[in-house]
């Protein structure tokens, strides 16, 4: 429970979508949970997949399990929550927890972006100085950029979560949301609202542009590096390298950019349409990305052809073994 001079609250009110009439409670809980099996799935398949393969012992998929927790771990905070709330009518959650999503939401947030600033060095590096890549960039460096792009976030996203703490919290308790974020929380507050939020706005765009603004540089050298190859094999190989990442890089900016951006020229959407657009960006690539790793990875693809081959002769070598077992004790 959390006193100030103003109010005390004990508990937060998760509103999900607003507008949801009780008939669709059911199937919108199904997609979530779908939605939720699918991340969980993917995921930790990408993982353990990985970890077997000894020939995926490479910095390019390192980077890749990373992303695969991260994705795992954000959609384990945000969506069981809501899933609850549709279920079981549990649209409580205590003052704390909420706090305790908001900083798991922007600290996974945080992280994401900054390991898809190493993804993209990762292809600036194997495009550019080809023939110092496996010096320069090793498993031990890989292990140490994505050990950063985890620590990182951890201080400032605790500083944001101590501010939001401090407001007094009088107008309401209910969270316009299907979980708890910065904005959702702090908009309830009724003094130095402005201020937090931003505070928060400001370290949010530090975490997204700085790693956006180095990931279109390194692309643009890699797009240029590419152009000037006199080979066009050599040009379609290099850019196909590169594919799972751009799409990856596409799909976690390019809604969010369009979001801020369309906020910015004046063009606002309804509160039902912003939260199903957040969740659609928010969760939706998390649910994606390990479809990209396995048919768009040449790697990953050949060694997940070369399982499914291997079992399917095994299988066929075991059932013409039995007619002929058969006939022999016959």
């Amino acid at each position: 429970m959390f006193y100030t001079n103003v109010t005390r609250i004990k508990d937060f009110f998760i509103v999900g979508f607003p507008g949801l009439l009780p008939e669709h409670y059911g199937p919108v809980s199904a997609l979530l949970f779908v939605l939720f099996l699918a991340i969980a799935v993917g995921n930790i398949f990408i993982l353990a997949f990985v970890k077997y393969e000894q020939s995926l012992h490479k910095p390019t998929y390192l980077i890749f399990c990373h992303l695969a927790l991260c994705d795992f771990v954000f959609g384990c905070v945000t969506l069981p929550k809501i899933i609850l709330k549709y279920w079981f009518d549990d649209s409580i959650i205590s003052f704390y927890g909420c706090f305790a999503q908001m900083y798991f939401v922007h600290f996974l947030g945080a992280t994401h972006s900054f390991i898809l600033m190493v993804m993209a060095l990762d292809r600036f590096i194997a495009v550019c100085a080809p023939l110092r890549y496996t010096a320069l960039f090793t498993n031990t460096t890989v292990s140490v950029l994505c050990g950063i792009s985890w620590f990182m976030p951890i201080t400032w996203m605790v500083g944001i979560v101590l501010d939001a703490l401090a407001l007094p919290y009088c107008n309401s308790n209910i969270i316009l949301h299907c979980y708890c974020d910065h904005l959702s929380i702090t908009g309830l507050g009724c003094e130095n609202v402005r201020r937090v939020q931003l505070v928060g706005l400001g370290l949010a765009m530090f975490s997204l542009l700085v790693p956006l603004g180095f990931i279109i540089f390194s692309y643009f050298v890699v797009i240029v590096a590419v152009i000037r190859m006199s080979s066009s094999e050599g040009r379609l190989r290099t850019m196909s390298t590169c594919m799972p990442q751009l799409l990856i890089t596409f799909l976690y900016y390019m809604p969010r950019c369009f979001v801020y951006l369309a906020n910015n020229v004046g063009f606002t959407f309804s509160a039902p349409v912003r939260i199903v657009v957040v969740m659609l960006y928010s969760l939706l690539p998390a649910a994606v990305n390990p479809i990209i790793y396995c048919f768009k990875t040449k790697d990953i693809k050949e060694c997940l052809k070369k399982k499914f081959f291997t079992r399917k002769i095994k299988i066929s070598t075991k059932n013409l073994s039995n007619p002929i077992q058969q006939c022999t004790i016959k």
